[in-house]
């Protein structure tokens, strides 16, 4: 089984960062099929552009533009890539980094499929962070990449402890969240009390209903930006109600305009 060491990807990668035990790179995948292989270290891959299908020991995923996925170190995979252009940036994680700061990385093992829009947010935030490359942004993405392991740790300790309306709705609000969504349906469907579900929904999504549902639309949105389509038509696509709505709920979740984050995806 061929082993990739630090740094190494499949494929032509056009730009690499090192600093802190971290090797972040922007990558196109150019081989229509990897067979199984491993890396030596943790590490994140955003998939930026295009569709592949990844295989683990224990499920395939589908993955599009706005897919996040976790590794953890020599954990085996494959990949199968369409002939369409497809780029993934990656977040490299040595050991040395998680003994830096005290994380433990052996709590979160195997492979993961991170679908929560407040993860998938903060790995924009590190794109966007490493794009600009101001005076600050390696502290920045420090500081994003200890948020995330903290909510995936804090998740995979209590994915038993959670009532069963929590994955039921994370479901439905992924599925349908460019619908118009009413608590007192949503209560009636998950078959307890809009109080409760009002209350509840902020501990487990450390969010409000209203601001996950804006999160998960921004997500998609960022998929579509490097499209030509105009941003008044990926507004509409996303579920926005105009594009003012759109750019006002973009800036707030990534500290840019689209036409910013547009622009920064071309570099």
């Amino acid at each position: 089984m061929n082993t990739l060491y630090n740094g190494e990807f499949f494929g032509q990668t056009n730009e690499t960062l090192n600093f802190d035990g971290l090797t972040i790179t922007d990558t196109e995948y150019t081989h229509p099929y990897v067979d199984w292989h491993y890396h030596e270290n943790a590490y994140f891959t955003f998939l930026i552009q295009g569709n592949m299908k990844e295989g683990n020991k224990k499920e395939i995923y589908d993955c599009s533009a706005g897919t996040l996925l976790y590794h953890h170190w020599e954990d085996a995979h494959y990949n199968i890539k369409p002939d369409i252009f497809t780029r993934g940036f990656h977040i490299e994680i040595s050991e040395s980094w998680f003994e830096k700061f005290q994380i433990s990385h052996n709590r979160i093992e195997g492979s993961l499929n991170i679908k929560n829009p407040s993860l998938q947010l903060s790995i924009h935030q590190i794109f966007k962070e490493t794009k600009m490359n101001d005076l600050s942004f390696e502290l920045s993405v420090h500081q994003h990449l200890l948020t995330i392991f903290s909510q995936l740790s804090r998740k995979n300790e209590n994915t038993d402890k959670k009532p069963g309306w929590v994955h039921k709705i994370e479901e439905m609000l992924r599925e349908n969240f460019i619908e118009k969504q009413s608590l007192t349906e949503l209560s009636k469907i998950l078959d307890i009390h809009p109080v409760h579900l009002s209350r509840d929904f902020q501990k487990h999504f450390n969010c409000s209903l209203g601001e996950y549902i804006r999160k998960l639309k921004v997500n998609k949105s960022i998929t579509l930006l490097h499209t030509s389509q105009s941003l008044s038509e990926t507004a509409l696509e996303c579920g926005f109600a105009d594009q003012s709505h759109f750019i006002r709920s973009f800036k707030e979740n990534t500290g840019i305009t689209p036409l910013h984050y547009r622009n920064l995806l071309k570099k």
